[in-house]
C-alpha cells in the first residue's frame, strides 16, 4: 500500500475511534434524561463547531455557498435532514431492540447504503472491478460479523434479564432500525454528491484536508432540525426542562459540548481521510469508518460494565463478531490499493 492510502485509512480510523466513543460522557450524566443530554450535543457538534470551524478554516465560505448551484445546496441540506430523521429513528428503534442489536443493525445498514448506493449511481463501472469486487465482498463480510454482533447483543440480553422478553413492539423495531439504518447513510451521500462544494473550497484557498467542511456544515444544519425538533418534543411531553438545573451542570455541560467536539472531529477527521483515498474515498472509506464507529461504540460498552455478568457465549460472539469487522475493512483496504 503506498503511503497515501496508509494516511487515509488511519485518518478514517482516528475518525471512527472519535465517533465511536462521543456517547461515552452521557454514562457520566445519570442526573440528565436523554432529551436533555442529546440537545446539548445536538446544539454543540451539529451547529456551534461546524460553523466554528467551517468560517475558520474555509477563506470566503459564503461566496463557496453563493457560487454553488442551487441542486447541490439542495441536495446536501436534504440528505442532512434525512441524516437526522435517521438519528432521531436510532433511539426510538434501540429501545425496542435493544442497544446491541439495534447498534449493530443501524450502523450495518448505513455502511451498506451510504457506500453501495452511491458508487452505483456514480461509478457504476467500477462496481465489476478490484475496487468494486472489495468493495462488495468487504460489506458482505462485515454484515456476517453484524450477525455476531446481533446474536452477542440477544444473549447478552438474556443472560442480564434486560429484555422484555416478549415478542411486543420488536417487529415494528426492527422496521425502525431499517429506515433509520437508511436514512443515516444520508451523512455519507451529502459528502459524495456534495462534491462541487469541496471543490470550490478548494479554489478559494482552502486545504484539501479541510475543503469538505462547507458540506458538513450545511448537512449538520439540515440534521439539526430533525434532532433539536424531537427533543424539544420530549423535554416538553417529559416536563424535563427542569432536569438541565439537576445535577451537577458545570461538569454535564462541559460533558455534553465534549460528546459534540467528538462527534463532529470524527466527521472532519473523516472527509480528511476519505479525501485522501482518492476518487473513491467517500465510497471506500465510508464502511471502514463505520466498522471502527461499531468497535469504538462496544469498547466504550464494555468498559462501562455493559458486559458485566454476561455469559462466555455472549463474549464468543462479540469479539468474533469484532474480529469479522476487522477482516472486512482487510479486504476493503487491500481492494482500495489496486
Amino acid at each position: 500500500m503506498n503511503q497515501a492510502l496508509l494516511w487515509g485509512i488511519g485518518v478514517v480510523t482516528l475518525a471512527g475511534i472519535l465517533q465511536g466513543s462521543f456517547a461515552a460522557p452521557m454514562k457520566r450524566m445519570p442526573a440528565w434524561r436523554w432529551e436533555n443530554s442529546w440537545l446539548l450535543f445536538a446544539l454543540s457538534g451539529l451547529i456551534i463547531f461546524p460553523w466554528i470551524v467551517n468560517f475558520a478554516t474555509v477563506p470566503n465560505v459564503t461566496s463557496v455557498y453563493a457560487g454553488a448551484s442551487p441542486s447541490t445546496l439542495i441536495k446536501v441540506l436534504l440528505f442532512g435532514l434525512l441524516w437526522g430523521v435517521g438519528a432521531t429513528l436510532f433511539g426510538l428503534a434501540i429501545s425496542r431492540v435493544g442497544m446491541a442489536l439495534g447498534f449493530a443493525l443501524i450502523l450495518g445498514i448505513t455502511s451498506s447504503f451510504g457506500s453501495l448506493i452511491p458508487m452505483a449511481i456514480l461509478h457504476s463501472g467500477q462496481l465489476l472491478a478490484k475496487r468494486g469486487l472489495a468493495l462488495i465482498a468487504g460489506t458482505a463480510v462485515m454484515v456476517f460479523g453484524l450477525v455476531f454482533l446481533a446474536l452477542a447483543g440477544r444473549t447478552r440480553e438474556r443472560d442480564l434479564g434486560t429484555g422484555d422478553g416478549g415478542r411486543s413492539g420488536f417487529a415494528f423495531g426492527l422496521v425502525l432500525c431499517i429506515f433509520s439504518g437508511i436514512f443515516s447513510s444520508m451523512m455519507n451521500f451529502s459528502f459524495v454528491f456534495g462534491e462541487e462544494l469541496r471543490l470550490r473550497a478548494f479554489h478559494a484557498g482552502a486545504s484539501d484536508a479541510m475543503a469538505a467542511n462547507p458540506i458538513w456544515a450545511l448537512t449538520v444544519t439540515g440534521g439539526f432540525v430533525a434532532n433539536s425538533l424531537y427533543c424539544v418534543y420530549l423535554l416538553t411531553k417529559n416536563r424535563t426542562w427542569s432536569v438541565f438545573r439537576e445535577g451537577n451542570q458545570s461538569a454535564y455541560w462541559l460533558l455534553g459540548i465534549l460528546m459534540g467536539l467528538l462527534w463532529f472531529g470524527g466527521t472532519v477527521l473523516y472527509g480528511m481521510g476519505a479525501a485522501s483515498l482518492g476518487t473513491l474515498g467517500g465510497i471506500v472509506g465510508w464502511p471502514i469508518f463505520m466498522t471502527i464507529d461499531i468497535i469504538g461504540a462496544l469498547f466504550w460498552g464494555a468498559v462501562s460494565g455493559e458486559w458485566r455478568g454476561a455469559s462466555r457465549r455472549a463474549l464468543v460472539y462479540n469479539w468474533t463478531g469484532v474480529g469479522v469487522l476487522l477482516v472486512a475493512i482487510a479486504v476493503i483496504s487491500i481492494g482500495n490499493a489496486s
